[in-house]
């Protein structure tokens, strides 16, 4: 009997990065994180173990085949689903996105968090939050927080049993405004720049023990529902990540000019009494911590002042889930 399971996810952003892992082949990361998992970012993956194409694994993204690494990566964790399920049989895989893929915006976090919730259903397998937070890690290590929703807290752990995600119960509810300078793909993987960065440069120690103190003034923060403690930490840990790449050698920059213009921009609304905070991933592109109740004028200001981006609300969202199952 051939399954077919659909599962959708959507991105989160991480308010505390994640950045270098201490085991790669398992995910393993240097630091614990925090992220807002954000509505209206999914992506809808379907799966059946149907002996895909030719006897090989059939994948389609976005209408298009990938190729390279892109496809490595979707067949490689089909295959630990595989073993984990006890089967050899090849997969069909069709997933489509709302989000530019490789700019940044997180797409690998919703994708692997929905391949995981698809393809174990469709393998057979029922598996609880926890258990496939820790498979979805094996595809994307911030993929293991998307299978939840609103805030969320990925436990580092030392090895694949205790590295999890798990949700962040609090009263807080804060916005994000998402501001896309460039949708095009990354000059350089995030894979790439972590390994690259952790090896060559000399801030990055000093950074990673600093996240260690970023986490734990965060979570006071969210506890005590206080948007500007968490705020400056956000941005603070964002920069640090970023002036660690900048360090490295050859050096990994990902902003553009306008990256720039969005930072001061949210520098000087600060100062004008708006409630903003800006954050900013493997890309790019910014994000804007801010309220729910300020977000939409937040968005109007940033568009009138930085006219050459596209500008949208982000809301908190909900976590992964399995949409349709039939044999």
């Amino acid at each position: 009997m051939t399954i077919t399971a659909t599962a959708s996810a959507n991105t989160n952003i991480a308010l505390i990065k994640y950045w270098g892992k201490a085991d790669e082949s398992l995910a393993i990361p240097v630091t614990s994180s925090l992220s807002l998992t954000l509505g209206g970012t999914r992506t809808t993956t379907t799966v059946s173990f149907d002996g895909g194409a030719g006897g090989e694994d059939a994948v389609t993204i976005n209408g298009a085949t990938p190729g390279g690494t892109a496809r490595e990566r979707v067949v490689r964790f089909l295959d630990l689903v595989r073993s984990r399920a006890g089967m050899t049989i090849p997969a069909s895989v069709t997933s489509s996105s709302t989000v530019p893929l490789a700019a940044g915006l997180a797409s690998s976090a919703a994708g692997f968090a929905a391949l995981a919730a698809a393809a174990t259903r469709a393998a057979g397998m029922r598996l609880d939050e926890r258990a496939l937070s820790r498979l979805a890690r094996r595809g994307s290590g911030s993929a293991t927080r998307s299978i939840f929703g609103g805030l969320v807290l990925w436990n580092a752990g030392v090895d694949d049993e205790t590295s999890y995600a798990e949700p962040v119960d609090c009263d807080l509810t804060p916005a994000m405004v998402v501001v896309v300078v460039s949708a095009g793909r990354k000059t350089i993987s995030s894979t790439q720049a972590m390994r690259h960065t952790m090896n060559t440069s000399p801030l990055y120690p000093a950074w990673a023990e600093a996240s260690r103190e970023d986490l734990r003034v965060a979570l006071d923060a969210v506890r005590a529902r206080d948007l500007p403690r968490l705020g400056e930490v956000v941005e603070s840990n964002a920069l640090g990540m970023h002036a660690a790449m900048i360090a490295s050698r050859p050096s990994v920059v990902y902003w553009l000019p306008e990256t720039l213009d969005v930072l001061h921009t949210v520098r000087v609304m600060r100062d004008e009494g708006f409630p903003v905070w800006a954050t900013i991933d493997a890309g790019p592109n910014v994000k804007v911590l801010t309220t729910g109740e300020d977000a939409d004028q937040v968005a109007a200001v940033l568009r009138d002042r930085i006219p050459c981006a596209t500008t949208s609300v982000r809301y908190p969202g909900g976590g992964v889930r399995v949409e349709e199952v039939t044999a």
